[in-house]
């Protein structure tokens, strides 16, 4: 007899339950840092960290971890954060309230020679500020919780990450100072310059957000309706795991008859239309399969299950339409954008985990796949590791679908309301 199908419901608790867990099975005890990825001996991302400290309101919220439990994880990563070394020696912690990329998970001492990253710590302070929304009840930890957050977010100093100009670096290094590159341009980034103008002590000018919105780079849309470009799925994501953009609108989207939310509608639509044409002729390519984003992909030239020979460049921000494109799929992308297209979401989780039974790592999905590569089945490549950002991010963003949780806590955020406003968002709920 066949068994009843899994409803979309339970389907969708199954995978955000496991994707939850990867921060339980992750995260040191004594640090509370969370690992970067799901291989054994890796490192502490500092994104991660940020991701995992807003996944555990949603965890108590479904019952997966009691609150006790889930306050106690944040207060030893926000003690670890506020009592780790900030200095300009190499193997610190951070500097200037900010953090390195990667970190030991043990000793929080940056490794990898990774450099002082403002996005990355702006996703942590993000984490830390969605902690203290939600822990706010008169007990001595949630009390401390709050306080430490305080801390932890003044201390951050993005007037000096300028560096005399008017648009953030995008990180800086102990021996070489300052990167040569800046966050300016669609990306990402919103929720860095929302948490740098809205900074305690150390806000950067308005000016400085209009100067990154004046790189926007705008295309048509397939339905002929403008749209902010980026390829990588992930910088469409990100800022909007927190920031509820529905409604509101700064002068940039405002004079397209935009906003951040449809943009990313149009997103998801440029990706499927994308995957549907499949132009680079992939395997498994359709309206039901897509997701091009930032991801792992195999590495040197191989020859496709076609016969074609096909360049790897592994890591890789790939993207639609403009590309790069070899294949190389994000299994977690359709799900994470429950909050936007939720008939597609679904549709596109349900085709891959039929497609490829064998896709998920631990009830999780892996970082990328390749199907288009032979491989021991249907799968093909198969990435051996899960990603915290992107268990994170599904966490977050399926829960914003089913509750709307971060985004209402962030509403209420001081923070969030004055940076939003600083950068000329109007509209709706501000």
């Amino acid at each position: 007899m066949l068994q009843r199908q899994e409803t979309d419901a339970a389907l969708i608790d199954r995978l955000q339950e496991a994707a939850f867990s990867y921060f339980l099975d992750y995260t040191d005890s004594k640090t509370g840092l969370v690992a970067d990825t799901s291989l054994p001996g890796a490192p502490s991302s500092i994104a991660a960290t940020g991701f995992g400290l807003s996944a555990y309101p949603v965890g108590v919220e479904r019952g997966w971890i009691s609150r006790a439990d889930a306050a106690g994880r944040t207060l030893t990563t926000l003690r670890f954060l506020a009592e780790s070394r900030q200095s300009r020696e190499k193997d610190a912690t951070g500097y200037k309230g900010l953090y390195y990329h990667f970190l030991d998970m043990k000793t929080g001492r940056r490794v990898w020679r990774s450099e002082l990253s403002l996005i990355d710590s702006a996703l942590l302070l993000a984490g830390v500020i969605t902690a203290a929304a939600y822990f706010s009840r008169d007990n001595a930890v949630e009390a401390e919780i709050q306080s430490l957050a305080a801390m932890l977010y003044a201390r951050a100093n993005w007037q000096w990450a300028l560096d005399r100009a008017d648009t953030l670096s995008l990180g800086w290094k102990p021996r070489s100072g300052f990167l040569p590159y800046r966050w300016e341009g669609y990306s990402e980034a919103i929720i860095l310059y929302v948490l740098a103008l809205a900074s305690p002590a150390h806000p950067i000018p308005e000016c400085s957000y209009h100067a990154f919105a004046a790189k926007f780079d705008w295309m048509m849309c397939p339905d002929s309706k403008p749209y902010l470009y980026a390829g990588p799925l992930f910088i469409h994501l990100f800022s909007h795991a927190w920031i509820d953009f529905r409604g509101i609108r700064d002068a940039a989207v405002a004079e397209k008859g935009s906003d951040y939310f449809h943009n990313t509608r149009r997103a998801i639509a440029v990706q499927r239309n994308y995957a549907e044409r499949n132009p680079g002729g992939f395997v498994g390519y359709g309206a039901d399969m897509w997701g091009l984003t930032a991801c792992d992909g195999p590495e040197r030239p191989r020859v496709l299950s076609n016969g074609r020979r096909q360049n790897f460049a592994g890591y890789a921000a790939r993207g639609a339409p403009l590309g790069p494109d070899d294949g190389t799929i994000a299994p977690w992308a359709p799900l994470a954008c429950l909050p936007f297209e939720p008939q597609a979401a679904v549709r596109g989780c349900r085709h891959m985990l039929d497609t490829y039974p064998d896709l998920l790592i631990d009830g999780r999905f892996p970082g990328s796949f390749n199907p288009s590569i032979s491989g021991k089945g249907p799968e093909g490549w198969v990435s051996g590791r899960c990603v915290g950002l992107d268990q994170g991010l599904l966490v977050m963003m399926i829960e914003n679908h089913r509750s709307g949780l971060i985004w209402d806590l962030l509403r209420d955020s001081s923070v969030i309301r004055r940076g939003l406003k600083r950068a000329g968002f109007s509209g709706d709920w501000l």
